[in-house]
């Protein structure tokens, strides 16, 4: 660690999977959520949504925090030209996983990191595939009846009974539960907090 007040991290999320991640990394960081109002557009380019939402959440945090470096991060699941965020409810949750089943999607998540004492920014974006298996309707509801779905893009969590519905993935599997540690260690290194 550099000794600096900017060696202040800062996850701007409260997502438990995203907090869990970022603490095997061993570095010290708080949790302060960005209060925004993300874009969430189902016909969104996904590669440019999760980056700007990214973005969007840690300049936020940032803007509140200037000696903190914060790390804003944002995942979706992308297939038939279309964008799956969180579901609204267990009805949408069934029509996204009849969606996926026995298929391949891709995975995006955009990561920001900011500094306001130094001007620092970098961002990234990472892609990650899941195959899903062709699971019949009771397999679906067994799975929903394990895992609550609601405040997972695509409506399911790959680390949670996910030998139920997924068959496999290529890329981060890291990056496919919500933070990407390849890169968020990478974008740390050049924002000076690890060596």
């Amino acid at each position: 660690m550099v000794n600096t007040p900017a060696s202040r991290l800062i996850l701007a999320s409260d997502s438990p999977r995203r907090m869990k991640l970022l603490a095997q990394l061993g570095l010290p960081f708080e949790v302060v959520p960005a209060d925004v109002t993300e874009l969430e557009a189902p016909d969104a380019d996904p590669r440019e949504m999760v980056r700007h939402n990214a973005a969007l959440k840690a300049d936020w945090v940032a803007a509140r925090h200037t000696d903190a470096t914060v790390i804003g991060a944002d995942t979706t699941v992308f297939i038939d030209r279309t964008v799956l965020n969180k579901p609204r409810d267990l009805a949408e949750a069934r029509v996204m996983l009849r969606m996926l089943r026995g298929r391949t999607h891709t995975v995006f998540t955009g990561l920001a990191v900011r500094r306001q004492s130094d001007g620092l920014k970098l961002d990234a974006e990472v892609a990650s595939e899941v195959t899903f298996k062709a699971f019949d309707d009771d397999t679906l509801e067994l799975y929903l009846s394990r895992v609550h779905t609601l405040d997972k893009a695509g409506g399911y969590a790959i680390q949670q009974h996910g030998e139920l519905i997924v068959a496999g993935h290529t890329g981060s599997l890291t990056n496919i539960v919500g933070l990407p540690l390849d890169e968020i260690k990478q974008l740390l290194t050049k924002a000076g907090l690890r060596r």
